[in-house]
């Protein structure tokens, strides 16, 4: 048995904005240098991708990519100086955050053992 967590950040109304899945965008996007090839590379759509940046922004309130229009290939992005920030440090409340659970989790696999070998 093992334990597998989501972790989210969401808005004062509960709704997500950030996850794991727009980590791996902002990632991608970093990487590849368009918002189109991310979401390819994803296989998620252009408009989910684009959405998923969008709504991150507006609840952050700050630029998180940088959009580019024109020249021959007319796209390009980037991850804006905050966006670079930003990824690395949820990247690393989510390592930590996850690294946390290992001691809890093993008490509760020792208690849930002793339970089972109680009932069983």
């Amino acid at each position: 048995m093992d334990v597998k967590t989501k972790l989210y950040l969401v808005n004062s109304n509960g709704d997500k904005f950030m996850g794991i899945g727009v980590l791996w965008l902002l990632k991608r996007i970093s990487s590849a240098g368009s918002l189109r090839a991310a979401a390819l590379s994803l296989g998620i759509s252009y408009s989910k991708a684009y959405n998923m940046v969008r709504n991150l922004e507006e609840q952050v309130g700050v630029p998180v990519v940088d959009r580019k229009r024109g020249g021959s290939e007319h796209e390009g992005s980037s991850l804006t100086a905050f966006g670079k920030q930003f990824i690395l440090l949820y990247d690393q409340f989510q390592k930590d955050a996850k690294e946390r659970l290992v001691e809890p989790f093993a008490v509760f696999s020792r208690d849930f053992e002793k339970l089972l070998e109680e009932y069983s």
